[in-house]
């Protein structure tokens, strides 16, 4: 049976933390017990509205860190902040990601380098900067994937092309970090539509397409991400596909 706070001392970095799935994540890891470190960009506003909610539920647990994931250089910035406040790092949630159409013919090298920099580059040297605490804690990291890893996404081939990269760096940082970290994915469906308008006849396609006929919800996303956190010691090198059956 799953004690009240299995994560009670521990510290989850999630990395665009501060709305969304990112957010949904780091609320359900703080209700098990977890102190959470909020990466965010530009979105301050949100990331502070966040951790003044998780600090009003338990004090001290929760701490906004502005970073841009772009600069290599200073990611073990967020490394330090999460160490100096809380003294460990048990679980690294790669989460925070740029997502737009780029169709051949219309990309350009600054799409390419973003879309790359904070789906694939950012999380591997992310992990590889808390991979010494991580290791020191027998710690966990979530790479968000995506279902278009596998199944390539019309009108995103760069998009697409990253977290396909995301996936197999996914599976080699568990076979690097192993057996002291745990490295796993999750694969998003239609959980949480983007945040670009898009036609109710393409949601209501979209929806069509899956096992389940429905969409899904953050909140499923962060029961798979609890699970991983807390009840999977022996799972390693895997992705999780959350998708309603959509990828069948």
């Amino acid at each position: 049976m799953l004690q009240a706070e299995p994560l009670a001392g521990h510290c989850v970095i999630v990395t665009g933390g501060a709305k969304r799935l990112g957010a949904a994540m780091a609320r359900k890891l703080h209700a098990a017990g977890a102190d959470i470190v909020v990466h965010f960009h530009r979105s301050r506003p949100a990331a502070d509205q966040l951790v003044a909610e998780l600090r009003a539920a338990r004090a001290g647990s929760a701490l906004a860190v502005s970073t841009d994931l772009h600069d290599v250089e200073r990611l073990h910035s967020l490394v330090d902040a999460a160490l100096a406040r809380y003294g460990r790092i048990d679980v690294l949630i790669n989460n925070a990601s740029t997502f737009y159409p780029t169709p051949v013919g219309t990309i350009t090298p600054a799409q390419f380098d973003d879309l790359l920099g904070t789906n694939l580059r950012a999380p591997l040297f992310l992990s590889q900067a808390a991979a010494p605490a991580l290791r020191d804690a027998s710690g966990l990291i979530i790479n968000m994937v995506d279902i278009h890893a596998r199944r390539p996404l019309k009108a995103h081939p760069v998009y697409s092309a990253a977290k396909a990269g995301l996936a197999m760096l996914t599976k080699s940082l568990a076979r690097e970090l192993g057996p002291d970290v745990r490295v796993n994915g999750i694969a998003p469906g239609p959980v949480l539509w983007p945040e670009r308008d898009l036609e109710e006849a393409l949601k209501a396609e979209i929806v069509g397409k899956t096992a389940l006929k429905r969409t899904g919800s953050p909140e499923d996303i962060a029961r798979t991400a609890l699970y991983l956190a807390t009840e999977a010691p022996y799972v390693t090198g895997q992705i999780i596909t959350v998708d309603g059956g959509r990828s069948l």
